[in-house]
């Protein structure tokens, strides 16, 4: 259930987040190939409230064709039995992580994602209530861990880096966070994020 502490949290979440899904945005320098059509996706920001709330995210293991041993959100390609991007995030949640959507409050969507490799993603927020389990996939993750939403707020957490994909260098965000690399899409989301609930701003 959601604690009394956490309806200010979910009522100030819903007032800053679009409550339908928003437009696409360009990010991280990424050009599709024309040629390439994209491929709906969705993914989950799964929030867990308390004094010092935090994101939940996941390493995919090394096995994976594409984005292995990368940090990513919970979520994946849409299929066509999903209704909506949240009906995706919630059901490649559970897939991945174990969480059963009824742990899943959802608070609001973020601007959608288009990557260089072919993924039209859109993130989906959600507030996890207490009680929720992790059971992960271990074909696909690795590791589940939390980073405090606070460090990842706040802009002297993260960096510019730059790196040459496919012939041309492209810039992206990244954070480092225990050891963990968390760059490229993921970070680029958790920015959109950041900026939506008026904590930090893009420099």
């Amino acid at each position: 259930m959601i604690v009394p502490e956490s309806e200010a949290l979910l009522a100030d979440l819903r007032a800053r987040l679009p409550q339908v899904p928003a437009g696409l945005a360009a990010h991280d320098d990424y050009e599709l190939d024309p040629a390439m059509a994209a491929a709906r996706a969705a993914v989950l920001l799964p929030l867990i409230p308390g004094p010092e709330p935090a994101l939940l995210f996941t390493r995919r293991t090394e096995s994976l064709a594409r984005h292995s041993g990368q940090v990513s959100f919970p979520g994946g390609r849409s299929e066509p039995a999903d209704l909506s991007p949240i009906e995706t995030a919630l059901r490649e949640t559970m897939e991945e992580t174990g969480i059963a959507p009824g742990f899943v409050t959802v608070v609001g969507y973020l601007d959608r994602y288009l990557t260089g490799t072919g993924f039209d993603i859109q993130p989906v927020v959600g507030v996890l209530a207490e009680g929720f389990a992790l059971a992960p996939d271990a074909r696909e993750v690795a590791e589940i861990f939390q980073v405090p939403l606070s460090f990842l707020m706040d802009p002297a957490n993260r960096r510019r880096e730059t790196r040459v994909w496919q012939g041309r260098s492209r810039s992206f965000y990244a954070y480092r966070w225990n050891g963990h690399e968390i760059w490229g899409a993921t970070a680029a989301i958790v920015v959109s994020l950041a900026e939506r609930i008026g904590v930090i701003s893009t420099p």
